[in-house]
């Protein structure tokens, strides 16, 4: 999963899949809980890392992505179990698929190459895709739903703290004085609102100047930070004695959710301890995908003996 580039993306390709399987696969037997199961590139590695009698519970708010992830998955049988849903409601899933407590749990945010390149749901800059961005397209309301209803302060603020875009008023009102003409409905009449307001001469080199507020109003559309406090600490209530929790996020607002409700956890006498620095992948995977430039995976377990 990463955040959207202007390039052709390679195929799907797992980030830090090799420390996920070490840091995360189970021991002993037991349930493995992938709580964004994508395409099913970590899970699949999980699974054949471990034991027969370690089974994985997949979970994934996009129904299409679920789709894809079982006919990855298919081979392994009655070992894997999927179900559409936010992570938000992960401890209610799990219930409800018959997991009281997993070994290993994964999060792995943001987007599957999938979703960038082939859903034609406005994850990408290619040209005229609808502005839906949900990842449960019957969830919710849209990204030209929002872009067309919230007010200029609102957008402003939206894009500069969800997508730490310098020139988020600019944007904002360009949005504002596009919309007054005709509503927002495709990814195109974003894209020229951002390359109209931002200046040439600030354009970034590396990514496509809209990159940081289709990522801010994608966050917004499916609650990405709301979901993320919520699941966290059942996350840290569903792992058993041994466990390991994984989280691989892509922007730093998730990142700082994850370092201090880790920290909250280990303080507030929940008998876990953490990984001391985030784990990065190493400049061959970067090369070989560059969506995986800016993941951090943090990694916290639960005693055994707790």
């Amino acid at each position: 999963m990463s955040e959207p580039v202007e390039r052709e993306a390679p195929a799907h390709l797992p980030v830090l899949a090799d420390e996920v399987t070490f840091l995360l696969r189970p021991r002993h037997p037991g349930w493995v809980v992938d709580g964004t199961v994508g395409m099913g590139g970590h899970s699949e590695q999980l699974l054949d890392a471990s034991a027969s009698r370690v089974r994985l519970l997949g979970l994934d708010a996009d129904p299409e992505a679920l789709q894809r992830a079982g006919q990855r998955l298919a081979r392994f049988g009655d070992r894997v179990v999927l179900r559409q849903g936010s992570f938000r409601r992960l401890v209610a899933l799990a219930a409800e698929s018959g997991v009281d407590e997993a070994m290993a749990i994964l999060l792995d945010l943001g987007l599957s190459s999938y979703q960038l390149d082939a859903s034609r749901r406005g994850f990408s800059f290619r040209g005229g895709e609808p502005l839906d961005m949900r990842f449960d397209p019957m969830a919710g309301p849209t990204a030209a739903e929002l872009l067309n209803r919230l007010s200029i302060e609102e957008l402003a603020r939206l894009i500069a703290e969800h997508g730490e875009e310098r020139h988020a008023r600019r944007i904002a009102r360009r949005i504002g004085e596009r919309r007054r003409v005709m509503p927002l409905a495709t990814t195109d009449d974003l894209v020229l609102a951002v390359k109209e307001a931002v200046p040439r001469r600030a354009w970034p080199r590396r990514v496509h100047v809209a990159t940081r507020t289709f990522q801010a109003i994608r966050m917004a559309v499916n609650e990405e930070l709301e979901a993320l406090t919520e699941a966290l600490p059942q996350a840290a209530r569903l792992l058993a004695r041994g466990g390991r929790l994984g989280v691989i996020s892509f922007h730093s607002g998730e990142d700082r959710i994850v370092k201090r409700s880790f920290r909250a956890l280990q303080q507030g006498g929940e008998h876990v301890e953490i990984e001391p620095a985030p784990i990065v992948p190493a400049p061959d995977e970067i090369r070989r995908n560059p969506r995986a430039r800016s993941a951090k995976l943090r990694v916290l377990a639960r005693w055994e003996a707790a």
